[in-house]
């Protein structure tokens, strides 16, 4: 093994100082350019036409005219006084062809010493070479900017995935597969947008910095205000501020927002990640299932046009109606313990003791429990598209009891390819209930070291009366994943959380 890493370490070093000499060539090369007068740095507009994809698809109607096309140069292929090279734009690939003729010999010569990875501008008409490939054969040559680093050679590529997230412009320029993955989560974000518009939510921005630290479970980033001299947090969630819009006589409003938790990184986890949170008025947790049924069935027929698609080694069916299950029932079904055979919280605790469950302290009450069984025994079955609903109030904050099982909250997640992927509730309206939750909340981090407080003004706010609410989030990162068929979260962000070489 140890020769293997001083090969690779060789390699690498290798590698490195033959990316140091050709950036002194090509840096050579550049001051040349400016010393004759033709500074690529000086050119700020250039003349972009049209796209690879618009001359593909349009070549009948562009045969033999003339056209404008601007690009990387991804390859070249030297036949003396005649060259062809492959630039690529945003749209995909498109090959040139090259003439001393057609040119001109100064062009030519200048054009010979290029690079690839050079931004190029090229004019020319539309034909189609003997072998059938559509391209553009070139009139006149601009050289646009000049490449001062080598691309990745083909063999080599980029090798591991920590430089491709560090570096996601070349990620980018040499894996033109990436940019279609954040052309998709464009769509994604324009498709929800549409969706929630069409039904009459309005869409909001609320503030990122907060003045408390509130009682929810997530661990928030601590900046300081200097001029207030006032320790600030960045959001967790956007939930309170939309709630007290609602409060204010906004019937639906929704935020496609940046939240910021001070936690662990994992495949399914960065300290910065998208929620796509909305409230409407008016309706309950009942309501937002189904809203949210149909919007991920638009989705993913809007996004990958079919209802049925593939996720890692799964067929997930987004288009048959989805399965629902209380948490009670669900951990019935997998666990086979019934928790309303549970009569005391003891009863509940010997129950996870004898499944296994240890990690837990002994003053854990049932709803603790059941969320504990959920957790070690049903989630990680929940491939198919599920609502496991009516959590424990224990374990839902905001959430509004359910009337005729008061330790009960009517209040849901759904799970996809066994992740959580959205939260629910009917929201809870009653103050005094809300100021208790938050108590014994603000008190457990307290208990933690956390300088957490009562949202005291959100209280005001339930006090002036928030009507019959449902209102859901969901991270926009994970729905991106799976509508992508990406196994990391890191893949479907542009610039992941990195630590620093």
């Amino acid at each position: 093994m140890s020769d293997e890493i001083n090969n690779i370490e060789i390699d690498e070093q290798e590698i490195q100082q033959n990316v140091n000499e050709q950036r002194a060539i090509r840096l050579e090369k550049l001051h040349k350019l400016r010393e004759s007068g033709k500074d690529p740095c000086g050119i700020t507009v250039a003349e972009h036409g049209i796209s690879s994809a618009g001359i593909l698809s349009r070549f009948e109607e562009l045969e033999n005219t003339d056209v404008s096309i601007c690009g990387r140069i991804m390859t070249w292929r030297d036949m003396g006084k005649a060259n062809f090279i492959d630039i690529r734009d945003r749209e995909g690939r498109m090959q040139v062809y090259v003439k001393i003729d057609d040119v001109g010999e100064d062009t030519f010569a200048g054009f010979k010493t290029w690079d690839i990875g050079d931004i190029v501008e090229v004019k020319g008409f539309v034909f189609k070479t003997r072998r059938g490939e559509i391209s553009v054969h070139a009139k006149s040559l601009r050289l646009l900017t000049k490449s001062l680093l080598p691309l990745p050679e083909k063999f080599h590529g980029l090798r591991d995935m920590d430089t491709r997230y560090r570096q996601r412009y070349l990620d980018l320029i040499v894996n033109p597969d990436v940019k279609g993955v954040f052309i998709k989560r464009s769509l994604i974000t324009a498709k929800i947008r549409e969706f929630l518009d069409k039904r009459g939510y309005l869409e909001v921005d609320t503030p990122v910095l907060h003045t408390l630290e509130i009682g929810a479970a997530a661990r928030p980033f601590i900046t300081h205000h200097n001029t207030l001299d006032l320790d600030m947090y960045l959001r967790i969630e956007t939930e309170l501020y939309l709630k007290r819009l609602i409060v204010g006589g906004f019937e639906k409003v929704y935020e496609v927002g940046r939240i910021f938790r001070n936690e662990g990184m994992s495949v399914k986890h960065n300290p910065e990640f998208t929620s796509v949170e909305l409230y409407e008025a008016y309706t309950d947790y009942n309501g937002m299932m189904d809203l949210i049924e149909e919007l991920f069935r638009f989705l993913t027929l809007e996004v990958c046009g079919t209802g049925k698609i593939t996720y890692q080694d799964a067929e997930i069916d987004m288009e048959s109606p989805w399965g629902r299950l209380t948490m009670a029932e669900a951990v019935k079904k997998y666990a086979d313990e019934d928790y309303y055979e549970w009569k005391t919280d003891a009863d509940a605790v010997k129950a996870a003791k004898n499944k296994g469950i240890e990690d837990m302290s002994p003053n854990k009450t049932k709803g603790e429990i059941l969320y504990l069984f959920f957790e070690a025994f049903v989630e990680d079955k929940l491939i198919q598209p599920t609502f496991i609903y009516d959590y424990p109030v224990e374990v839902s904050p905001l959430a509004k009891r359910k009337k005729d099982e008061p330790l009960m909250t009517e209040r849901f997640e759904f799970f996809i390819y066994a992740r959580e992927m959205g939260n629910a509730f009917s929201e809870l309206n009653d103050a005094e209930d809300q100021r208790a939750r938050f108590e014994r909340q603000v008190a457990e981090k307290k208990a933690q070291g956390a300088n957490a407080e009562v949202d005291e003004d959100f209280i005001t706010a339930l006090e002036y009366g928030l009507p019959p609410t449902g209102g859901l989030g969901f991270g926009l990162d994970r729905l991106v994943m799976l509508l992508t068929n990406s196994p990391s979260i890191r893949d479907v962000l542009l610039f992941p959380t990195m630590k620093p070489n």
